[in-house]
């Protein structure tokens, strides 16, 4: 071969290199993370989806990018940064919360998108089915308002004789109105009065433990949204404050301080959701895979948190909690 020609192939083969290492590099799917929240206080669950997005073979970095969407709860954001996924041409779209879902579901018919809801995905239109969502959608549902009444009896055998109990409920939430039907029922059957305190800013929290107060409610249930859950370190700082015995919908706030939590693993579904966010980048079909109803519920309790208020849990709930923080 001579000279020249050598020179010339060698000089190809620099420019093709870098060429072969940019297709790799473009090729890598990227996942569209869509969440009504901020990212914060979601640090744990983002890290669970990562965990099922590993068992599913890929790695954020190495086998897969993610674009992250946070609506910092301004749900009319929701469609516009639904649409910038779109934009983007992203794979695959994992939506946290019953508006990132719905916003997304209005975004795209083609781009497949995976959720995670506190809500029945079937009478909430997002799905025809759960065994056979078809369409482009799947994922994982529970069962919020069904466990509101459940918690309201969790802290009645706390506090029997509270007279008021007040509810903080986002009223703009898709379970608001659901979830307030169903605690005010069981608080007539319980004997308690319901105080229903419609919080959507911090001045409205604020404002909600100031009539708690003045009202000399008895307890507190807080009912699970992603704008209470963005928020609770200052609910359960008020509640410390003001001394209210209160119940929260996850375990992040029993750990975090909350007096105890009953609700669902928000960790497990958020894995779950990973695991399947995978399957459809390996190329399985939305309509293929049937939505997940999380059925685990488990209750912590917070015996440091309870000491603080002059509390003593009785045997009875604490021989069912699934973690006692001491």
């Amino acid at each position: 071969m001579r000279r020249r020609d050598l020179l010339a192939m060698l000089g190809s083969a620099t420019v093709a290199w870098p060429l072969a290492a940019h297709a790799e590099q473009s090729a890598m799917p990227v996942i569209g993370f869509l969440h009504s929240a901020s990212p914060e206080p979601f640090a744990n669950v983002l890290a669970a989806f990562r965990q099922g997005l590993a068992e599913a073979g890929y790695f954020e970095g190495k086998n897969v990018a993610i674009e992250y969407r946070w609506a910092e709860n301004k749900i009319d954001r929701l469609p516009t940064l639904a649409d910038d996924l779109v934009r983007q041409q992203v794979a695959v779209i994992a939506a946290g919360g019953p508006a990132a879902a719905q916003a997304a579901k209005a975004a795209t018919t083609t781009i497949p998108i995976v959720f995670l809801v506190g809500a029945d995905p079937v009478q909430s239109g997002l799905v025809a089915s759960l065994n056979r969502p078809a369409n482009n959608l799947t994922g994982v549902g529970f069962l919020v308002n069904t466990l509101a009444p459940k918690q309201l009896e969790v802290l009645h055998e706390l506090v029997p004789k509270a007279m008021t109990v007040g509810m903080l409920v986002n009223p703009d939430g898709p379970n608001a109105e659901a979830d307030t039907r169903e605690v005010q029922e069981a608080a007539r059957f319980l004997g308690h009065q319901l105080l229903v305190l419609n919080a959507r800013t911090e001045a409205d929290i604020d404002l909600a433990f100031a009539k708690l107060v003045q009202r000399e409610s008895g307890g507190l249930i807080v009912i699970g949204d992603p704008l209470n859950f963005d928020r609770r370190i200052k609910i359960i700082a008020l509640a410390a404050r003001n001394a209210i015995p209160t119940i929260y919908p996850l375990r992040e706030f029993a750990t975090a301080g909350g007096l105890m939590s009953y609700g669902p693993d928000l960790t497990v579904a958020y894995r779950i959701v990973g695991v399947y966010t995978g399957r459809v980048l390996k190329g399985d079909k939305p309509a293929d895979l049937p939505v997940q109803m999380s059925t685990k519920v488990e209750l912590f309790i917070n015996l440091k948190t309870a000491s603080m208020l002059g509390l003593t849990f009785p045997l009875t709930l604490l021989g069912r909690a699934d973690e006692v923080i001491e």
